[in-house]
C-alpha cells in the first residue's frame, strides 16, 4: 500500500499510489490511513486519482479510515474515477463523504512539506 502526504495551509493531501483498494491491501490502507490523519491540519483530502478499483473491503476500508479521524477534522475524497464513483453512488456513501472533482477543486492553496 503505498500513501504519500503534503501538508498545506488548507488540508492535508493524502495521495493513494495504488489503483485498487481492495481485500489484499485493505487492512494496510486502514492502518497507514491511521497514522497520517492522527495530526496535521484540520482538513484531510483524499486524491484518489489513480484509484480505478474498489471493493467493499477498500469500501470498508475507507469508512473506517472516516471514522478514525479525530473530532473537529474534516475527511474529504477527490478525483474518484467514474467507476469508484459508482460504487459510492449504489452504496450510498456518496451522501457520507464529501466528494470533490478532483484536487484542484478541494484546495484552494498550494502544499508544501511533502512526505
Amino acid at each position: 500500500m503505498q500513501l504519500s502526504f503534503q501538508d498545506g495551509p488548507q488540508a492535508r493531501l493524502i495521495t493513494v499510489d495504488n489503483n485498487r483498494i481492495d481485500a489484499a491491501i485493505a487492512i494496510s490502507f486502514k492502518d497507514t490511513m491511521r497514522e497520517m490523519t492522527a495530526d496535521g491540519p484540520d482538513r484531510i483530502v483524499v486524491d484518489m486519482s489513480r484509484v480505478d478499483f474498489i471493493d467493499s473491503s477498500g469500501l470498508g476500508a475507507i469508512v473506517a479510515a472516516l471514522k478514525q479521524v479525530p473530532d473537529g477534522r474534516s475527511f474529504e475524497l477527490a478525483g474518484l474515477s467514474s467507476t469508484v464513483k459508482k460504487v459510492f453512488s449504489l452504496t450510498r456513501m456518496d451522501t457520507v463523504f464529501t466528494i470533490h472533482a478532483d484536487v484542484a477543486s478541494a484546495l484552494d492553496g498550494g502544499l508544501a512539506n511533502a512526505s
